[in-house]
């Protein structure tokens, strides 16, 4: 079993200093990390309303939930605000193959004093509700539903959490922080985007404390962050290239809407074609490695159209036909 960590935050960090933001909030924050703490990246670009978001739920022991659009960045905002106030972090994707068994823990056979025994082994959940960690649930919204009562029980709690499964009470910590992301929020999905994702009962929904979206970025943010990431392309010749990447994604997503396509390029899609286009020096082919490949046959006109209008260029034939 995992030890707990008898730990708790002694120092404080300006918000404004440690993420730039203008803001005058003061965070509980560690000293040292541990082998819990997310890494750094010193590239990361912060969304103000998200990130303050995420600190209140730090500072006020609040339950923080962020939908929005896929590849924007939801949990790694959460992450990396863990990663700077150097907090126990742990991720868990609640993906079809997670179960009650995997958070909750489960008996097994152990030796001890040479004899072997059945012992319960407590599951990640009881552990960090036990611990100063922040617990961060991906792709809460695809949970399946014996899972989703079990995180109820934690959502509901006022400070201990029964642990039927070895009839005993566990005391939450005091520096116990939970958060969730989703692509949807608990309506289920009405875009046909995120299949798997499931509608959330509304009395779960009404618990979290903090609800913040984070969707797509102006052409401007998303250059930072498209930049940050690929640094050979911060000057003049490179930053014209970005933007029109940025602005073929744009018209994917009004596409998107609109339902012309059924792919949309998300802004982990652009960093990746950027760093693509470099791999192979052409930033059509990469284009099609990175996105149009992914892409229904019958909607490639239609992105090669945005491709053609955004660069000015057609893509060439190969890429677009469809072989019979």
């Amino acid at each position: 079993m995992t030890p707990h960590l008898n730990i708790q935050p002694d120092i404080k960090l300006s918000v404004k200093q440690t993420f730039g933001i203008d803001s005058e909030m003061q965070v509980d924050a560690f000293a040292k990390k541990n082998e819990f703490v997310p890494e750094i990246d010193k590239d990361y670009k912060f969304d103000r309303d998200t990130t303050l978001a995420i600190l209140s739920g730090f500072l006020h022991n609040k339950k923080v939930i962020i939908h929005g659009y896929h590849g924007t960045g939801k949990s790694t905002h959460i992450t990396q605000v863990a990663a700077r106030l150097n907090w126990p972090c742990v991720r868990i994707n609640l993906d079809s193959h997670i179960s009650r068994i995997d958070l909750i823990g489960k008996d097994a056979i152990v030796i001890k004093d040479g004899k072997q025994i059945t012992e319960f082994k407590e599951g990640i959940l009881p552990w960090s509700f036990q611990n100063p960690v922040a617990l961060v649930f991906d792709e809460y919204d695809a949970g399946r539903s014996d899972v989703m009562f079990v995180l109820q029980r934690i959502l509901e709690s006022d400070g201990s959490f029964t642990l039927l499964d070895k009839n005993k009470i566990v005391k939450q910590n005091k520096y116990f922080r939970l958060f969730a992301t989703a692509n949807t929020i608990g309506l289920g999905d009405t875009t046909g985007l995120y299949s798997g994702t499931n509608q959330i009962n509304q009395a779960q929904m009404d618990r979290w404390e903090i609800v913040t979206s984070l969707n797509y970025l102006s052409l401007e943010k998303e250059m930072e962050i498209v930049l940050a990431k690929n640094k050979n392309f911060n000057n003049a010749k490179g930053k014209e290239k970005v933007a029109n990447m940025i602005k073929v994604a744009s018209l994917t997503r009004r596409g998107f809407i609109a339902g012309d396509i059924s792919t949309v390029m998300s802004p982990r899609t652009v960093i990746n074609w950027v760093s693509n286009s470099q791999i192979f020096s052409d930033t059509g082919y990469a284009f099609r490695v990175t996105f149009l490949n992914k892409c229904d046959d019958a909607e490639k006109n239609i992105i090669a159209e945005y491709y053609q209008r955004c660069f000015g260029e057609d893509l060439p034939e190969s890429m677009i036909n469809i072989q019979i």
